[in-house]
Parts: C-alpha cells; sequence; structure tokens
C-alpha cells in the first residue's frame, strides 16, 4: 500500500539525549546492514527482477574496481588486491545462478532472495576449519551488502558528502558514520535506535548538536527533504511543523540563549562550591576538530581522549608517526592542563574494518583486552603517546581494566616501551602518570588493589552502569531499566572512591553522568574529585558546581543512601539540584 505525502504536522516522542532546538530539511541515512522486505511476486515480474539484479552486479562490480584502483594509487597495488577477493564473489556464476534458480522457485523479490542464498554461502564458509575459506565468508559479506545497496537503490553516501544544512534521520548512526560528519552543516539527530548513553548521544552532546533518540516506528513516515524540527529538551521530533509550533519554539529558543549568554561569561571562572571545595572540570574529547570547542569551554584540561576515532574509517591501524603527530598537537593545544589519553577502546559499538566479528562485542575481546591480544599495535601507540608527553601534560588511561593482571601486563609493555625509546635517545616524560577506567563490576570490587599501581582512577559511568545492573545500553527497547542511580551503580561508585582516596589517588568520572546537571550534588557528594564531560556541557557542570555546597552534598548522599530504588534517588538528587539551579533544566 502507497502511503499519502501531506504536509500535515505529525509529532513523534522518543529520549532526549542532548539539549536544543534544531530545525531544518530532512536528510535519511541508510546503514549498509538495513534489512530488505521480502515481496511476492507475479510470473511476468520476474524478468524485471533478473534485469535488476544483473545490473546490481554490473554497479557493484564497477565500485570495486574504482576502489581498488583509488587504493593503488594512495598505497600501492599490493594492498588493493585485497578486492581481488571481492571481485570474484561478484563474478561467481555458481552464486549467480543459484540466486536465479532461487528467483524462479519462490518468486519473491530479488533483494531477499539473493540476501538468502548470499548468507547461506557465508555462514557455511565461516564454519570450515581452513583459514582461508573463513576469509572468504567476509568477502561475500562484503559484496553482498554493496549488491543490496544498488537494488535497494541506496547511494552509500557517506555523511561526509552532505553539504546543505540538514536533520539527520536513522536507524541508528555507527561511530563510523559520525566521524566523517560535516559538522557545519548537521543541525539535529534523530534516531530510531539508541539511548542517553549510546553513541549517537554521546556524539551530540560533544557536538552540541540537538539530538533524540528511541524513537519507535519513526521512519517509515518520513521522506528525504521535508521540513523538520528537533527538540532535544523534551525529547520530541515535529515533522512539517506549523507556523504555531514554530512560534512556540522560537521562544524556547530565545530563552536558551539567555541562558548561555549567562554561561559564558563562567568560563574564565573556577569550579569551586559554595563552601570552598575544588572540583576539577576537564572535558571529553574524539576528534583533533574537537579542540577548539575545548579550549572555549572554560574546562581544565581534557578529562578523556577517546583515540579510537583514530582507527575508524580506514583499511589499516595508524602508524605511530600519525598518532604521534596528532597526541602532540592535542598535548600543545591544551597547555598548561593536562590531557588524559585513553588508549584504544575498540570493540563494543565501535569497529574498525579488520576486526574479529564477536557474537557478543561488549562481552569480548575489546578495548585492553585487544590492545594485549595484539601488542605490536599497542605498542606503536604507547610508543607515540610517550613521545608525544615531553610537554609534561600527558597522561596515559586504560580502559576496561577487569583485573590487577591485566594492568600489570599493561604496565610491563608501556615499561619496554619506554625502555626502547631511552635507547633510541627519544625523550618522553620519565614520571607520565598511569590511570585506569574503573568500568566493570570486578575493576570496582578490586580497588583497593588497583589502587596501589596507578596514580588516578577514572570511573567510566557508562559501561559501569552496563555491566553491573546486565543492561545493553545501546538497546533502546530496554532502555529505561538503564539506571545511572541505581543503588548498587551507586555503591560501587563509593567504594571505589574511598579505595582511591585511602591509597592517595584522586577519582573523576569521564562517562555521561558527569555531563547531567541533575546528577551533579549526587557526585559531589559521594567524593568525586573530577568531572569530565562533553565540551558543551561544561559551563552548565561549572555553574551546577558553583551552585552547590558540598557539606550539603555530603548529607545529601547520606540520606540518598537510605532510599531502596533508583527512582526515589534520582527524584531526591535531581529536586536538590533544581532548587539551586533550576534554569539548567531548559
Amino acid at each position: 500500500m502507497r502511503r499519502t505525502e501531506t504536509s500535515e504536522e505529525k509529532i513523534f516522542v522518543g529520549i532526549a539525549v542532548a539539549p536544543g532546538i534544531g530545525q531544518g530539511p530532512l536528510y535519511l541515512h541508510h546503514a549498509d546492514d538495513e534489512e530488505p522486505p521480502c515481496t511476492d511476486l507475479l510470473d511476468e515480474e520476474i524478468p524485471n527482477e533478473v534485469v535488476r539484479f544483473e545490473a546490481a552486479l554490473i554497479a557493484t562490480r564497477a565500485e570495486i574496481i574504482e576502489m581498488q584502483q583509488k587504493i593503488a594509487q594512495a598505497i600501492g597495488a599490493k594492498d588493493a588486491s585485497i578486492f581481488d577477493a571481492h571481485l570474484l564473489v561478484v563474478e561467481d556464476r555458481t552464486l549467480i545462478d543459484e540466486v536465479l534458480k532461487m528467483l524462479e522457485a519462490k518468486k519473491q523479490n530479488i533483494e531477499h532472495i539473493f540476501l538468502s542464498v548470499a548468507n547461506r554461502y557465508s555462514d557455511t564458509l565461516s564454519k570450515i576449519d581452513d583459514p582461508y575459506l573463513r576469509e572468504r565468508a567476509y568477502d561475500i559479506h562484503d559484496v553482498t551488502r554493496r549488491v543490496l545497496r544498488h537494488l535497494m537503490g541506496k547511494s552509500g553516501r557517506p555523511l561526509s558528502t552532505v553539504k546543505y544544512p540538514h536533520i539527520i534521520a536513522a536507524q541508528n548512526l555507527t561511530p563510523s558514520d559520525t566521524a566523517l560528519l560535516n559538522r557545519d552543516f548537521v543541525l539535529g539527530f534523530a534516531t530510531e535506535g539508541g539511548s542517553k548513553t549510546s553513541h549517537t548521544a554521546i556524539m551530540a552532546r560533544s557536538l552540541d548538536i540537538p539530538a533524540v533518540v528511541g524513537l519507535d516506528d519513526f521512519l517509515p513516515h518520513l521522506r528525504e527533504g521535508q521540513t523538520v524540527l528537533v527538540d532535544g529538551y523534551r525529547g520530541r521530533v515535529v515533522i512539517n511543523p506549523s507556523p504555531a509550533t514554530l512560534e512556540e519554539y522560537g521562544q524556547i529558543e530565545t530563552r536558551k540563549e539567555a541562558v548561555e549568554e549567562r554561561l559564558s561569561h563562567l568560563r574564565e571562572t573556577l569550579s569551586t562550591t559554595q563552601d570552598g571545595r575544588r572540583v576539577v572540570l576537564s572535558a571529553n574529547m574524539e576528534l583533533i576538530e574537537d579542540l577548539p570547542s575545548v579550549k572555549e569551554s572554560g574546562s581544565e584540561g581534557i578529562g578523556l581522549y577517546r583515540t579510537e576515532f583514530l582507527y575508524l574509517n580506514r583499511l589499516d591501524y595508524p602508524t605511530e608517526e600519525e598518532q604521534y603527530e596528532v597526541y602532540a598537537k592535542v598535548a600543545q593545544t591544551t597547555l598548561p592542563h593536562s590531557v588524559i589519553i585513553r588508549t584504544m577502546d575498540i570493540g563494543g559499538d565501535k569497529f574498525v574494518g579488520n576486526e574479529r566479528k564477536e557474537a557478543n562485542p561488549f562481552l569480548g575481546c575489546r578495548a585492553i583486552r585487544l590492545s594485549l591480544d595484539d601488542v605490536a599495535v599497542f605498542k606503536t601507540q604507547l610508543r607515540a603517546i610517550l613521545r608525544a608527553s615531553v610537554s609534561k601534560n600527558v597522561r596515559i588511561m586504560y580502559p576496561m581494566i577487569s583485573s590487577l593482571e591485566e594492568l600489570r601486563q599493561a604496565n610491563a609493555i608501556l615499561e619496554e616501551c619506554k625502555n626502547a625509546l631511552r635507547g633510541e635517545g627519544q625523550d618522553f616524560d620519565e614520571n607520565i602518570e598511569v590511570g585506569v577506567m574503573i568500568e566493570v563490576p570486578s575493576a570496582a570490587l578490586c580497588a583497593d588493589l588497583l589502587a596501589r599501581e596507578v596514580r588516578f582512577f577514572s570511573i567510566g559511568t557508562n559501561d559501569l552502569i552496563q555491566y553491573t545492573i546486565a543492561v545493553d545500553r545501546v538497546n533502546e527497547h530496554i532502555a529505561h531499566l538503564y539506571q545511572p542511580t541505581h543503588p548498587a551503580v551507586l555503591r560501587l561508585i563509593k567504594m571505589v572512591v574511598q579505595a582511591a582516596h585511602s591509597a592517595g589517588i584522586w577519582v573523576g568520572v569521564c562517562g555521561e553522568m558527569a555531563g547531567d546537571v541533575a546528577l551533579t550534588p549526587l557526585l559531589l557528594g559521594l567524593g568525586i574529585d573530577e568531572l569530565s564531560a562533553s565540551a558543551p556541557s561544561v559551563p552548565r557542570i561549572k555553574r551546577a558546581v558553583q551552585a552547590l555546597n558540598q557539606s550539603e552534598c555530603e548529607r545529601l548522599v547520606d540520606e540518598l543512601f537510605t532510599h531502596e530504588t533508583a527512582d526515589t534517588i534520582l527524584a531526591g538528587v535531581e529536586a536538590h539540584a533544581r532548587s539551586r539551579y533550576e534554569e539548567l533544566f531548559g
């Protein structure tokens, strides 16, 4: 059944994850792994499906050859030869003939038929012991997505090619997608998938772009070019907004600008509570392009530099020299403040092209596990970080440490890198500080052991919450179960703070809890020494800290620890926050 397009206003409600109002034409972004529908065909429709299939194969072959030629020119014919196997797949008569036979037999659309046959081939090869044949399964999967994209009329345009102001609508956005965004033109995000701590949400806050996620059954009602309004305060997306709606949101935007103007005057002030407690306020950073916003935010350095974005959207790992140049620029630009460089946190929801695929990546070979599994890649990064540390303001942080053994193994490799650099006459900071992210319950429970061998902790609340209460933080269907104020989570945070302070080291929070002004009284009351949030959030958090009293926050936490549910704890801390800085709640 064909939908009739109208200009009638439609309102969709999801989860508000990045504040602000964005309005503009809609750009529909389709992921390569979007599943095609299954449609029954009449006999007379079969020949046209064959023509479409042949055209898609020809277009895919041309696409692969073009890509092969570009890579040969850029990095050499040897590296470009990896696509020879892709060409063999697209020209495989056995696979093609089976697709055509099934098309005649089942009389279903060619996209569905082709995917069924290709998946069967890929699954069979992936179970064979021979490593070469297993690799061919990945080739089939890649070619399958390319052919389907042509069959489904998807251009495969990367987001970087969109050269006009727009609102992005998608099922979801991957880290690879957002790393390629043309930031000058993105006015807002709206996705069916995601949660407050999904990658899309984190990136939207970092870029100060209004965003709403978790919009159930949203995409079927859209068409590219429609006027869309994204309300990142209340979690609404309005399609074809009426004049009255536009006027209402114009007034909201005016009030927002007034608040932002007042916050701008705080940028050069310190984040000190009313009773004199200093809280270090840092910024999180993903890309080198973030440096200006970090400097302008009034932050005291970079509390989390997510280096994995250097590894995305490329066929190989970045070289030591590439990484060194980036890290050195970040360190120099951040002076006189410090930068905490987290070693690559690949895996989970962030993948590189040559990475193994796992059934449960969040519990798989990710972060420090991947680094310890591929020591050569790890050493390349550590050497680059050490070389950049000559500015004396660089710290190293390992992600997802789950045991003392992992920490010691990582530190042993770091010492090997130091010895090698000394032997080469390379300068670096001999006293560089090393810390760990506390992201899994085992690390929190063993925090007293870890604290003896590091200089600081940074609590990654996104994953700590996920692993503590067994909730996939990027699954929109259970987003309501993801509770930062769950009593178990707060007990673990308190345990980590006590272990750190007993060992004489400081502890920060670099997860999304740090950027939530509703939770600032809670984190201060728990004794957190540093908060690291997205750069646009820094002035808001600074205003919150300056409006709070440390002793009151400690008494509040004592009271909240008598509560039994996440909801009552959240209500209590939010009421306290609103009583001190209501204007920050939009």
